[in-house]
């Protein structure tokens, strides 16, 4: 649940942007069953944008309360009158275990650029972004493709927007496959459809598919129940 907001990049080409929103996500999945909030920020300023948003799962997999909280905050740079940016990231998060036990997840910082093209009336925005990435303790030398995309349908009242990450990153762990099995590379997205009933509130839906993520090998689609508040 990210990443919605980022084709507002092109936005601040002619005005400040400001988007905050909170998402409540039911997650569908098999073997799921359990609550997600996201909170997402975008914000522009004379010198490029800033973005993060805060995944945090309630319940999951046997844990009580806050499950897992993982973050990703980015900073976009610029300095002259054209669709390019600079591009700085950090992600990372944690997760609690069943007997009361903590992990990480795996900090990486990212390095690259992202380039926008829009509509005339902004009725569609994708961005694009090419990146360096390193992992904390698994992958110094790494890389991650990234798309975003924001459509709007009749007239606003509907918005299918979503992300697609394509990355580096040696697994050897799956709970669906056998010991000693291992993958290189992971594939992450998350499309949404919204039904905008007013200017703040929405109900929708989205659907992650996910491959070699997350501790499972392989293809896999987790769709979500889901409400919308624009602050």
């Amino acid at each position: 649940m990210k990443k919605v907001l980022l084709p507002l990049l092109m936005l601040f080409i002619a005005v400040s942007v400001e988007a905050q929103n909170l998402q409540l996500h039911y997650d569908m999945g098999k073997g799921r069953s359990y609550m997600t909030s996201t909170l997402e920020m975008f914000k522009t300023d004379k010198w490029g944008s800033t973005y993060y948003f805060v995944d945090m799962d309630y319940n999951a997999h046997g844990v009580d309360g806050v499950s897992l909280a993982y973050t990703e905050i980015s900073r976009g740079i610029k300095f002259w009158d054209n669709p390019f940016e600079m591009h700085v990231e950090y992600n990372g998060g944690i997760g609690k275990n069943k007997d009361g036990s903590s992990y990480r997840i795996n900090d990486a910082w990212l390095f690259g650029g992202n380039y926008t093209w829009h509509a005339k009336d902004f009725s569609w925005i994708y961005t694009t972004e090419a990146m360096y990435k390193t992992i904390r303790g698994k992958n110094t030398n790494s890389f991650q493709l990234t798309q975003v995309w924001t459509v709007q349908f009749f007239k606003g009242k509907v918005t299918f927007s979503g992300f697609a990450d394509f990355w580096k990153e040696d697994n050897n762990f799956f709970l669906n496959a056998p010991l000693g099995t291992t993958t290189k590379f992971v594939f992450l997205s998350e499309p949404q459809i919204w039904y905008n009933v007013s200017k703040n509130f929405a109900f929708g839906s989205e659907t992650e598919f996910a491959s070699n993520f997350a501790l499972h090998k392989g293809l896999k689609a987790c769709p979500t129940a889901a409400l919308k508040w624009t602050f």
